[in-house]
């Protein structure tokens, strides 16, 4: 790698490890005044007047927008839902390192499903950032033992959700644009959200939970997109080790504003787990 595809590489990143970070803590913040199923709403607000305000300063983003494949969208954001809301609720009541150490377990997840329905192939690799994100797991979660929190599996299942949204992901872009994807996204999971919400959940708000709602809904975007450009700009290989100093990150900002206590082992479940995906992503780039 150059060094400018190197400081394109870290400045995506820097944004994607910042909108995370302020997503994660806008979600902390607002739990308060409203409730997962209006939070989501006003995440998916957000970000739909971002996007259609786009729209209208470039009209050639529209020409795409017409889903083609409308059941695989529904069933895609319904999934990106519910993951959404498990990990929102799970942000709420676990502290951040562990909801993001936990997070990390979805790369296992999609590798198990690509090989059971892509008929994508078993590699050595594959394997083993399914049984290493396993072990981190069960380091992190300690079952059976009394630091165990079964909230901790509302993060689990947030990670399964993710990993077959990104594979239902994979299918979709053979045909719509990356544009088109994150548009209806928007679009199909507003309702889902209203759905559970107050009608005049708006009124809650407080002059605290402007600055928060507003961050909520530009960093549900920013996120995903710095994230793409950084693998677009950079080998996945030192992509993803930046990708994990998201843990650290929380951690220390849980620690300084929410008071949480920095759990050894939950740095040591996420390192295992690291390690899994490292050494697989080497091994399918050497490969490449």
């Amino acid at each position: 790698m150059t060094a400018r595809q190197i400081g394109r590489v870290v400045l995506w990143m820097s944004g994607a490890l910042l909108s995370f970070s302020t997503l994660a803590i806008s979600i902390r913040l607002l739990a308060g005044a409203l409730s997962v199923f209006e939070i989501l709403a006003a995440r998916s607000l957000g970000s739909l007047v971002i996007l259609v305000a786009l729209c209208l300063a470039k009209p050639e983003l529209r020409k795409g927008l017409a889903p083609r494949r409308i059941g695989l969208n529904l069933l895609r954001n319904t999934v990106h839902f519910a993951a959404t809301y498990s990990w929102a609720l799970a942000i709420t009541v676990l502290p951040f390192a562990t909801v993001f150490a936990l997070e990390f377990t979805m790369p296992a997840w999609a590798a198990l499903l690509a090989l059971l329905f892509l008929g994508e192939r078993v590699t050595a690799g594959r394997i083993a950032v399914i049984v290493t994100c396993f072990l981190g797991v069960l380091v992190i979660l300690r079952p059976g033992l009394e630091a165990f929190r079964p909230a901790a599996l509302l993060v689990l299942g947030a990670a399964f959700g993710y990993a077959v949204f990104n594979v239902i992901t994979k299918k979709l872009t053979s045909t719509e644009s990356t544009f088109a994807i994150v548009f209806w996204m928007n679009v199909m999971q507003l309702p889902m959200g209203l759905a559970g919400s107050d009608p005049a959940f708006v009124m809650k708000l407080g002059v605290t939970q402007i600055a928060p709602v507003i961050a909520i809904g530009i960093a549900g975007l920013s996120a995903h997109y710095c994230l793409a450009n950084a693998f677009r700009a950079g080998d996945a290989t030192f992509v993803l080790p930046i990708d994990f100093a998201r843990l650290p990150l929380i951690a220390m900002i849980g620690w300084l504003f929410f008071g949480e206590k920095l759990d050894a082992f939950t740095f040591i479940g996420a390192a295992i787990i690291l390690c899994g995906i490292f050494w697989n992503v080497r091994a399918e780039t050497r490969k490449g």
